[in-house]
């Protein structure tokens, strides 16, 4: 059987001019029965599916292309993950990077409104054998 609620993490960008307090004062305004707990990164808001999924869109709007969300595993102030209890925190270095790479998806989804497309990878081919000799002979120095 699937839970009617969901917990999500909404992620700010660090090239966003919004900031968690902003973003969660925006969230309570829109009056709908959640939980909603700021972060560093920006908030975490639990409830019924259809109402977070409300939230996240009208968020969304704010700053379209630097706010992003993603399902928590984990409801809000579980004692397996919540520090007031001496929870784990397993997955903060890869929310971390996470939010550090989000400028990039930022600039990607701002060309892709504009109508630019990305330039074709050049095709690597192989390395040449002596090519490869000179570099295994380097790295043995």
């Amino acid at each position: 059987m699937q839970s009617e609620n969901e917990t999500r993490m909404i992620v700010i960008a660090p090239t966003s001019e919004v900031t968690p307090d902003q973003m969660v004062r925006f969230v309570h305004s829109l009056a709908r029965p959640l939980t909603i707990k700021e972060t560093c990164y920006g908030a975490m808001i639990e409830g019924k599916k259809d109402d977070v999924m409300f939230v996240l869109r009208e968020v969304r709007k704010l700053d379209p292309n630097r706010i992003f969300s993603k399902i928590r595993g984990f409801p809000i102030g579980d004692t397996r993950r919540c520090r007031a209890h001496h929870g784990s925190r397993p997955g903060f270095t890869q929310l971390e990077k996470e939010w550090k790479d989000l400028s990039l998806v930022e600039k990607g989804l701002s060309s892709l409104e504009r109508g630019e497309r990305a330039s074709e990878p050049k095709k690597k081919g192989r390395i040449p054998v002596n090519r490869l000799k000179k570099i295994v002979d380097e790295v043995k120095k």
